[in-house]
């Protein structure tokens, strides 16, 4: 297949290829666009030097499959030509995720909704996609009544600028150096803060209503209770996640052990009696989801809460747009 990727220079892109070399995705042809001021430089794809080139309106023309992950607004104007072109879209913003003509899509979960594509797959946010994988075995057992999760969200999410600019405020903190930040609003190095997307109007930031929206529709269940609290923390690659859940039907400690250990995609990762668990360091360059310390909540009936860890550039954003193309060819 001729496969484009569009953002090929961003974090996500980068991550796009090397999940496209490892799983040996059928390539017969690699074209890298991104923005002009990106044109001409090389990168590495099997070996070989590719050089990038100037995304445009005929880019596409011959391509079999475009992964895009340029952000919204290229998306919002350059899928259309790539789609009028014969190309398949599989897009990595926010641009058509909640268009409901346009599948929403987690493999190990919906992978039936692929076939209803008519030329543009939406990747979820990273955010949701690691906690949908654990989420959704659960819920398909024993169903799940109502999901509040907390969010530990790495700098990768804001893309490569950002894991640099924590690298280097980190750097100038210890030295007790100023440092004049670009990408976040507030000291990150050494802090945390809420979400810093765009507040809406029902209280809740961007970042914590896509989580909403989109398990409810990755789960086909429009009345899904799910709520969240999302933060930014210093880490640069794997988000974390705290998640309660109240379940409808009776439920173990062990019985949600026994349906994770099957779950596709997931690892438990533990030692109990060493008090250790599942961390970013741990997840950093993984495929899986990590979960572990998995407890029962004393204080509401049939509830549990779960600790999740997973690659935001990974899992998160180019593995499973990488999965979804895998299906496609299947």
């Amino acid at each position: 297949m001729k496969v484009a990727v569009a953002g090929a220079t961003g974090s996500v892109g980068c991550e796009m290829m090397n999940v496209l070399e490892k799983r040996d995705f059928p390539v017969s042809e690699i074209l890298l666009l991104a923005s002009e001021r990106s044109s001409g430089k090389k990168l590495k794809f099997k070996g070989e030097e590719i050089e990038v080139k100037t995304l445009k309106e005929d880019s596409f023309k011959g391509c079999d499959i475009a992964l895009f992950s340029a952000g919204k607004k290229v998306s919002l104007e350059f899928a259309r030509y790539a789609t009028s072109s014969g190309c398949l879209v599989i897009d990595n913003s926010s641009a058509f995720r909640m268009d409901k003509d346009i599948p929403l899509v987690i493999p190990e979960i919906n992978q039936g909704d692929i076939a209803l594509n008519k030329g543009i797959i939406a990747n979820p946010n990273c955010t949701t996609i690691i906690m949908c994988l654990p989420l959704w075995p659960i819920h398909k057992r024993f169903r799940a009544k109502r999901v509040v999760v907390a969010t530990y969200q790495a700098a990768s999410g804001a893309g490569m600028r950002a894991m640099n600019e924590l690298l280097d405020e980190t750097k100038a903190v210890l030295l007790g150096e100023s440092y004049e930040r670009k990408i976040f609003p507030f000291q990150y190095a050494f802090n945390l803060f809420p979400h810093n997307s765009p507040m809406m109007d029902n209280g809740y930031c961007e970042e914590e209503n896509k989580m909403v929206f989109e398990t409810r529709k990755i789960f086909h269940e429009e009345n899904f209770n799910i709520t969240a609290t999302c933060v930014r923390v210093p880490v640069l690659r794997a988000h974390s996640e705290a998640i309660n859940i109240e379940l409808e039907e009776e439920a173990s400690v062990d019985e949600i052990y026994e349906v994770l250990k099957e779950a596709p995609g997931v690892k438990i990762l533990e030692d109990r009696p060493n008090n250790r668990w599942p961390m970013p360091i741990d997840a950093s360059c993984e495929d899986e989801v990590f979960v572990g310390r998995i407890r029962k909540d004393p204080t509401q009936r049939n509830s549990f809460w779960l600790w999740i860890v997973g690659d935001q550039l990974l899992k998160g954003a180019a593995l499973n747009a990488v999965q979804i193309a895998e299906y496609v060819i299947k």
